[in-house]
Parts: structure tokens; sequence; C-alpha cells
């Protein structure tokens, strides 16, 4: 074979070196942070919902509720452990020790303090997971009588088997997730982004080739490869363990802030597992339609939502000691949070049965399951807006180093939540959507209460002059959303068909949706005519949030770049001395 001509070998050496860099530096502000998590949030949750399709394709939605309950356990110990801690108590303190050890990271004393903190939560949370995970492994089977009463003896067993293989694949990730705060802590956000993706791949994958030979096994088997590729990638930046737990005072105090946090947590916990237990009273798909719709809804959430709040935090970390500055980075956040989802969430509630059958329709999961579906969507979407303003307001508190005032309120409105789940589910008899809508509601008690306190904390002006922003973006998705019920309804063959006879020549422009290409094309004219609808009004509103929606598309897609922060928020932290190379 001839020899590599030395221009193509120089060229090769520039890609991986790019491709190192682009690993490796850090994210300078929340715009660019957050530019790189949305379109990361984006494929995975694309693949999230290939994922869900590949799922429906292959079994029925009474097996895939089996499937999707089996997580229950598995997922409570680990968001309890991982959720509890990283995001409110990890992050806020080691982006603390970064800070104020600026000039020793450089050298080797400080990049032992650093990540020795990392390394003592690694191995404390491990434990903490095989001690717990072995205990519920070995009760699953009377926990799951007691968490699932609708479902079979026969399912529950199904359950419970599948249950205690999935608790290998979480030891991963609990691994893999404080090496993703570290990284986050360090504004590298793009290898945390990036290692979701196999998890979604894993399970495709999984599905797709073993299905018809393990069945409900399968994507089981996916979880577990996809969580093993999770790990890996996780160490691509350098961190290494050290088999020592050693408690100083950092570590100590994120023992105190997560204490509130785990608390907050261990509810929302049993929230979920509440949703598990009035879904398996109502039917057994019904779990699934719940599931499916919440896989809709996360969408918009992650996008912009948690991509955003995500972004913020080491930002609103170091700026809490600068109040004015601070408070404009938070409130900025909340704008363009507002403006990107609510014409989101209103076309979530227009567009229900369509986004349902494009994505999820298939042979096995029928008429009744998408309509069951497409209501559960629609009462999610009321709250959309809410849950991502939640999520950035919380992680103000936490960058505040306060974790009790957000524990409090979501503690309060988690509560709303289960006694309006018994209240739709077990007196009024209500199907799978009161379950979203009872979530709806708790959230906008959270989002609304969290918005109060930390205007009051941050006394930021008249709450007339913080709303407006808010109320102009809703009004023009009030008016979006109506021209898109107008229109779908206007183009859809079906409707013409179910009125009286009238003369008009309807089937001239109309639109069989019993074909799925003719439904994918209404879908997308009437999702474009709402979109221009909301920018056409929200520029007779003068929405600040359209001008600086555009100002970005501008710089990022005609100017080919981000406008810098200021340099003082430029910090640029090294990695480990042991480096080779987390989610």
């Amino acid at each position: 074979m001839a020899p590599k001509p030395i221009g193509y070998t120089v060229f090769m050496n520039d890609l991986i070196s790019k491709g190192k860099k682009i690993l490796a530096s850090p994210q300078t502000s929340v715009l660019s942070a957050a530019t790189i998590i949305m379109f990361m949030v984006v494929a995975s949750r694309i693949l999230g919902l290939i994922r869900q399709r590949v799922l429906a394709s292959f079994f029925t939605p009474e097996e895939l509720s089996l499937f999707f309950a089996a997580f229950r356990l598995p997922d409570l110990i680990f968001e309890i452990l991982v959720f509890g801690t990283f995001s409110a108590a990890f992050i806020p303190v080691f982006t603390g020790l970064i800070k104020k050890n600026k000039q020793s990271l450089a050298g080797k004393a400080g990049r032992k303090e650093a990540w020795q903190v990392a390394s003592t939560v690694v191995n404390i949370g491990l434990s903490i997971f095989l001690v717990l995970a072995a205990l519920l492994a070995i009760f699953s089977p009377h926990l799951y009588g007691v968490l699932a009463p609708g479902f079979t003896n026969g399912q529950q067993e199904t359950i419970v088997s599948l249950t205690r293989i999935l608790f290998a694949a979480q030891g991963f990730f609990v691994v893999s997730y404080v090496l993703t705060a570290v990284l986050e802590s360090s504004r590298r956000f793009l290898v945390p982004a990036i290692a979701p993706l196999f998890y979604n791949l894993g399970i495709i994958f999984g599905t797709l080739f073993l299905a018809r030979q393990f069945h409900l096994m399968a994507p089981v088997i996916g979880v577990i490869a996809g969580a093993s590729l999770h790990f890996p990638l996780s160490l691509k930046l350098g961190f290494r363990f050290r088999a020592r737990v050693s408690i100083d005072d950092n570590v100590k105090k994120i023992g105190r802030l997560a204490v509130p946090r785990l608390i907050e947590v261990s509810v929302i916990q049993v929230m979920k597992t509440a949703e598990l237990f009035f879904a398996s009273l109502i039917s057994t798909a019904s779990y699934t339609y719940f599931t499916l719709g919440n896989t809709i809804q996360l969408l918009p959430v992650g996008l912009f939502g948690t991509s955003i709040a995500k972004a913020s935090l080491p930002t609103l970390s170091r700026q809490v000691g600068q109040k004015a500055v601070f408070r404009k980075t938070l409130f900025d956040a909340l704008y363009q949070m507002t403006f990107l989802i609510l014409p989101v969430s209103a076309a979530l509630i227009v567009l229900r049965i369509p986004i349902v059958r494009l994505i999820f329709g298939t042979d096995i999961f029928g008429w009744e399951a998408t309509v069951q579906t497409g209501m559960v969507v629609s009462a999610f979407a009321v709250g959309v807006i809410f849950q991502a303003a939640a999520s950035l307001l919380s992680r103000a508190f936490y960058a505040m180093h306060d974790t009790r005032t957000p524990v409090i309120i979501s503690i309060s409105s988690l509560v709303v939540n289960i006694i309006l789940a018994f209240v739709f589910v077990r007196i009024l008899g209500l199907p799978a959507w009161s379950l979203a809508l009872a979530y709806s509601i708790g959230v906008f008690l959270q989002g609304t209460a969290l918005f109060w306190f930390v205007n009051s904390r941050l006394k930021n002006g008249p709450l007339v002059k913080l709303l407006t922003p808010l109320f102009k973006s809703t009004i023009a998705a009030a008016i979006s959303g109506g021209v898109m019920y107008f229109m779908l309804k206007f183009f859809d063959r079906w409707i013409w068909i179910k009125r009286p006879p009238t003369s008009i020549p309807f089937e001239k422009f109309v639109l069989d949706t019993r074909y799925t290409a003719n439904l994918l094309v209404l879908t997308i004219f009437v999702v474009l005519a709402g979109a221009v609808v909301y920018f056409l009004v929200s520029f007779v509103l003068k929405s600040q949030e359209l001008a600086n929606f555009i100002g970005l598309v501008r710089r990022l897609f005609i100017s080919k770049k981000v406008s810098p922060v200021p340099s003082e928020e430029t910090e640029v932290v090294s990695t480990p001395p042991t480096d080779s190379n987390s989610s």
C-alpha cells in the first residue's frame, strides 16, 4: 500500500487536534454554553422520540407500560443521589473552589484539591448506590405489589425481572453524572451533552436487533450497553478515580447544601411513583400514554428550559456577589426562555393529534392510544413554560447557596400535585391526561412562587414592569395558537366531510390526513404559519426578546460568531494532571 501523502497526514493531524480542542475548551458565556446544550438536547430528544417510536413499533402499549414501570425503582435511587446532590450542591461548591484557587489550579496543588473533592463525591455516591440498589433489588417483588397494584401478578413479575437488570445501568450513571457535574462546573458542556446520545442509541439498536429473540429484555440490554458507553466518554477529559474518601470542609459543605435538595428530590420521586400507582389503576396501557406524552413535552423543556438553566448556573454562581449583573443575567435568561418556549407550547396544544400520529403511529399503536396520548401532551403543554421557569429560578437560588427556599416551594407544589392526582383519578375517575394536568397545576404554583420570591430577594423593581415581557410573549403565543387551530381545521378534509353539505369546493384545497405524507405537509405548513404570526405579533408589541433573537440569528448565521463575554467572565480551567481525557 502506498504511503499517505504528507498533506493528508497534516490534514488529519490538524483535524484531530481541532476535535480535541473543541471537546476540551470551556464555553465562556451562558449563550455559547446554552447553544451547545441546545443543539445536543435537540439531538438527544430527537433520538429519544425515535427510541419511543421504535419501542411502539415492537411492543403494545400494555407491554410498554411494564418496561417503563421497571425503571421506577432504579430511577428513584439514582435521581435522589445524582440530582439531589450535583445540581444544587456540587456545582456551586466546585465552581467556588475553582474560582478561589484560580491561580493555583495551574499547578499541581490546586488541581489536586479540586479533583480530590470530586473523587470523594464519586466514592461516597457509588457506595450509597450499591447498598440501596442491593436492598431494593431484593425487595422489589413486594415493592411493585404496592407501587403498581393495577397490574396483574404476572405483569409484576415481568417488571421485577427487568428492574433487577436495570440497576446495573444506573451504577454507571451515578459515576458518570459526577463527572458531568465536574465538566459543567468548568463550563465544558460538549462532552456531557454528547454522552446521553449513546443511551438512546443503545435502546434503539437493542430493540431493533434483539426484540424478536428477547422481547422486552431487548431494550433492557440496550440500556446496559448505552450506560456502559456513557461512562468511558466521561473520562476523556482527564478525571481519574482515587480509592480514597477525604471528608474536608468542601465535602461537608456539599453535604449541608444537598440536604434540602435531597428532601425535595425524594418528594419528586414520591410524586413519580404516585403517577405509576394511579396510572396502573386507570388501565395497564395508561402508564404508556403518560410516559410517551411526557417524552414529547420534554423536548421544549429540555431545549429552551434545561439548556438555558444548566448553562446559567456556573455564570450565576460567579456573579452572585454582583447583584445588578446577577439580576440582569437571570431575568434576561427568563424572558428569552419564555419567548422561545411559549409558541412551542401553543403548537403542542393545537397539534397534539398530528404530532402523536407522526411520532408514534404504528400498526399496534392505534387511534385510541393516539387520542389518549395526545390529551396527555396537551395537559403537559399547559405547564411547559412553568417547568422551564422553575428550572432556571431554582438554580438562581442554588447559585446564592440557598437550597432551602426552592425546596420548600417545590415540596409544596408536589404535595398539591399528588392530592390533585388522587382527586382526578380516584374520585372523578378521569383518564391518563388528568395526571399530566395535575403536574402542570403543580409546576404553575412552583414557578409562580419562585418568581415572586426571587424578585423579592433581588428587589428588581415593580411587578408590572417585570411581567410585561412575559405578557407580550403570552399574547403573541395565544394569537399564534388561534391561527394554527383555524388552519389545521380549515385544510383538513376530514373536518369538511363531517360538516353538512356545502357548496364550497373544499376538495380543491384540503388534504386527506389519513395519509402520513399529507398529515406531515399540513403539520409543517401550520407550524410555519404559526411561527410567522408569532413573530409578527411580537414585532407589533415591540418585544425586546424578538430583537435579541434576531440578533442571535444574525451573529450565528451571518456574522458566523457570537459576541464575546467580558474578559472578567472568561475563566479557563486546566484539565487534571493525569490527563487523557463525562453524562
